[in-house]
């Protein structure tokens, strides 16, 4: 048990030496860690939110391009050409040669009636004068749609440009080719996770997407509906945490939205959060062994002087009991030992008279005699007591015999039980009937169970409850447990009750060296104290042995 104190301590100055150097390993690697955390998410950002902005200016070029081409159209041409089917054929053919970016193209008048249509769907004889597109087209002079699914009963979305001539108003509308739109937006998605489409408004799909459904399905994401520039941060997208980089469109209440794993984007980070963590990991081996080879040296110094102190110990643990033994003994020889050599005299002087009688003539001759046997009986168990007291003030070298530790406790319970009655405090014992014995020294175990019982009693004062009881754990020690309802110990006062010369008695009541010899004497013999209290609530004493090896 000595050596295992030791190695606690080893283990605290191993513990308090590593805590306060891996302090700053670690605080200069969350530094490091938490810069380039954030230079990277820095750099990340950035790129998305250029790459966010440069693909929303290609799309609004995009969308003004083909307004102006259609715009161009029907202002360099007459309404008179545009209405002739292979003249607006020829123009949809040029156009085409430069970009295939057109499925189809119609020439409308103001009753919203195809005047000529070129593609490959038979909308000839479709009239729009009730098409949301086509009134916002007359009032606007463009328009560029929603994906709709329309006459085509497939998704699409038009542009349309409007002319007046001579009080008319004509329309020149053209179907955009989803294929080359929805190509333009994902040539963006980066890695296996990477998405990029357009959503309206309602957050209604515009394009088509890798993973967040077909045109026209909605998709949940953060409505921001009043930022204005590129937006770029890190959410949850259908459960999975992305980076994502939104803008609106110019052209039209369309919105972009590019999304990036972090888990590809941010590899070089975890990358280097593992050469990182090897580093950390690495330093605190080399710590480890500093603290540990540092622990051994300060032990040996402890262990050299704690040997010197156990002398010193010695001589102050014999004066501490002496000076506790002499007030006992003062009072057990006053209160005691008088009436007790009194008491036997005059049992021994009854016996005399009683010798002189005869039995047959003296009425209750037997129940006097036997009486007299018992007064002499209990006077010789209390001159034992005395005997038992005494011999604690005779300096003995520390024994190891096989004690009873119920057996101890009832005796030192005797001790005080005449002044616990004079108080009014009762003591209750509740010892294991199959309690183990311990190898130690009972006559300083006494002196122990003894002082911490008088403490107890001057806690409680008057009128209390003071309860003893042993037991045996798991962890193969044998317990006893002195439990009073005294006003208890605050914190304060426990941090001290161990500390020589510390005292909360009155002058003159205390030494202060009870519970520190108390503390030395079961320490020595391989045990410990533990205190638990709280005003209000009592004291508990807990005195822990080791049991007997096998």
């Amino acid at each position: 048990m000595v050596d295992k104190k030791y190695s606690v301590l080893r283990w605290k100055i191993i513990g308090g030496t590593m805590a306060f150097s891996l302090i700053p390993l670690f605080a200069i690697g969350l530094f490091v860690y938490n810069d380039f955390q954030t230079a990277y998410h820095t750099k990340i950002t950035k790129n998305l939110s250029t790459m966010v902005g440069d693909k929303q200016q290609a799309l609004d070029m995009f969308l003004d391009e083909r307004t102006a081409q259609l715009r161009t159209m029907l202002y360099s041409h007459s309404p008179e050409n545009l209405a002739d089917k292979v003249y607006l054929q020829k123009l949809f053919n040029a156009t085409q040669t430069s970009a295939q970016s057109f499925v189809d193209m119609g020439f409308i008048d103001q009753s919203g009636a195809h005047v000529a249509y070129v593609g490959p769907f038979a909308l000839g004889e479709v009239n729009y004068k009730d098409a949301d597109w086509f009134q916002k087209t007359l009032h606007k002079g463009h328009f560029i749609s929603d994906v709709f699914m329309g006459f085509r009963r497939f998704p699409h979305f038009i542009i349309a440009v409007s002319r007046n001539v001579s009080g008319k108003t004509w329309v020149l509308r053209a179907t955009v080719d989803s294929d080359v739109f929805d190509s333009l937006v994902q040539a963006v998605q980066v890695g296996r996770r990477g998405d990029a489409f357009l959503v309206n408004h309602n957050n209604i799909m515009q394009t088509h997407s890798r993973f967040h459904g077909p045109i026209l399905e909605p998709v949940s994401l953060p409505n921001h509906r009043s930022f204005k520039g590129v937006r770029v941060e890190q959410t949850d997208i259908s459960g999975r945490k992305m980076f994502l980089g939104t803008t609106w469109l110019d052209s039209l209440r369309w919105r972009l939205v590019i999304l990036e794993d972090p888990s590809e984007e941010l590899s070089a980070l975890w990358r280097t959060t593992w050469l990182l963590a090897v580093a950390c990991l690495i330093g605190i081996l080399v710590i480890t062994l500093g603290a540990v080879l540092m622990a051994q040296a300060i032990v040996r110094k402890v262990m050299l002087a704690d040997r010197e102190k156990s002398i010193l110990d010695a001589s102050l643990m014999q004066s501490s009991k002496m000076a506790a033994l002499g007030k006992l003994a003062a009072g057990v020889a006053h209160e005691v030992n008088n009436p007790l050599t009194l008491i036997r005299e005059g049992a021994g002087w009854l016996k005399d008279m009683l010798d002189d009688e005869s039995p047959e003539t003296m009425k209750n001759y037997e129940e006097f005699a036997r009486s007299l046997d018992m007064i002499e009986l209990h006077v010789d168990r209390a001159r034992e007591v005395t005997h038992r007291m005494l011999g604690f003030g005779r300096r003995m070298e520390p024994l190891h015999e096989n004690v009873d530790l119920n057996v101890l406790a009832e005796q030192t319970i005797r001790f005080l039980r005449q002044e616990a009655l004079h108080r009014n405090i009762h003591i209750d014992t509740e010892l294991a009937p199959d309690l183990p014995r311990v190898t130690t020294d009972g006559n300083q175990l006494q002196q122990v169970i003894l002082n911490i019982l008088d403490n107890a009693l001057d806690a409680v004062g008057q009128d209390g409850q003071i309860w003893v009881s042993t037991a045996s754990d798991e962890c193969g020690e044998v317990l006893l447990t002195i439990r009073d309802d005294g006003p208890g110990m605050s914190s304060e006062t426990l941090n001290h009750i161990f500390e020589p010369f510390y005292t909360t008695k009155s002058v003159g009541e205390g030494t202060g060296l009870g519970l520190s010899i108390c503390f030395s004497i079961i320490e020595k013999l391989g045990g410990r104290i533990e205190v638990r209290s709280a005003p209000g609530e009592g004291s508990v004493f807990t005195i822990r042995l080791p049991r007997p090896q096998a």
